[in-house]
């Protein structure tokens, strides 16, 4: 009797001892695991964010951005992994140093609203124009949001300068009417327009963010008949340009046309 009470004792001991051993490499695996990283909130993927300071409604570009590695459980929602998905989006907000960059935080100035207004790249002190997209520029489809632009017109002038508006004779002069304007926008033709006008390439109008002054100066001499044809600049190259208006004078003089050629 006393020999199987030994027995089961030393059983019960067994068994409690196995279970010990058990329950800790249980323990002792699972504190590997976590010291070695195999858990997913270490696990990292690649971020998009700002390379320096962006102000707000910038168009990106490659320069404004770069990659970086962060871990999967600090990255918001939105965030772009890719520098293709931002360049050409315009900033809503201002950007800081290794921000990363937001969807919801960048427009594309390419989509109009249903609306036909973009007023994305529109300062607070200037208005936003509807101008005809009639110039051979627009036509060809070279012109983009966010290009700055100049706007050159040819306007017929009083040869006699005390004469009355409208009266007497009449000679033409071509100068440089708007300089580093800002296409906000171009607007395509409204839904249920004539099939042949909705296959056109140009937009009907592109939408410039002007002064309030140069919106009455561009309105005057498209409304006077003034032909006006767009030249885009480089990127980058905002100042001001000195020019001189072109007339018959200037012409004879430049190239030094001699009295009676062309007879």
């Amino acid at each position: 009797m006393g020999r199987l009470r030994g027995c089961l004792w030393l059983t019960a001991g067994l068994l409690v001892a196995l279970v010990a051993a058990v329950v800790g490499y249980m323990a002792i695996s699972r504190a590997a695991a976590t010291r070695s990283g195999g858990g997913v909130d270490t696990a990292q993927v690649d971020v998009v964010v700002a390379a320096a300071s962006v102000p707000v409604r910038t168009m990106l570009t490659d320069d404004n951005l770069r990659v970086q590695r962060m871990a999967v459980s600090t990255v918001p929602e939105g965030a772009l992994q890719q520098t293709s998905q931002a360049i050409g989006k315009v900033t809503t907000v201002e950007l800081y140093p290794g921000e990363p960059i937001l969807i919801q935080r960048l427009v594309d100035p390419n989509v109009t609203p249903a609306s036909g207004r973009n007023a994305l790249l529109l300062d607070g002190d200037k208005v936003l124009m509807a101008f005809p997209a009639d110039d051979l520029m627009s036509k060809v489809g070279v012109l983009r949001p966010g290009d700055h632009v100049d706007l050159l017109a040819t306007l017929d002038f009083p040869a006699d300068r005390g004469a009355a508006v409208g009266g007497g004779e009449q000679a033409p002069a071509t100068f440089n009417l708007l300089q580093n304007l800002t296409i906000a926008a171009t607007v395509s033709l409204p839904s249920g327009a004539p099939a042949e006008e909705a296959a056109s390439s140009a937009p009907p109008a592109l939408l410039l963010t002007v002064s309030p002054q140069d919106a009455l100066t561009l309105k005057y001499v498209k409304d006077a008949g003034g032909k006006i044809d767009i030249v885009v600049r480089a990127p980058g190259a905002e100042g001001p340009f000195t020019t001189e208006p072109v007339d018959w004078n200037y012409l004879i003089d430049k190239f030094q046309i001699p009295a009676g050629a062309g007879r």
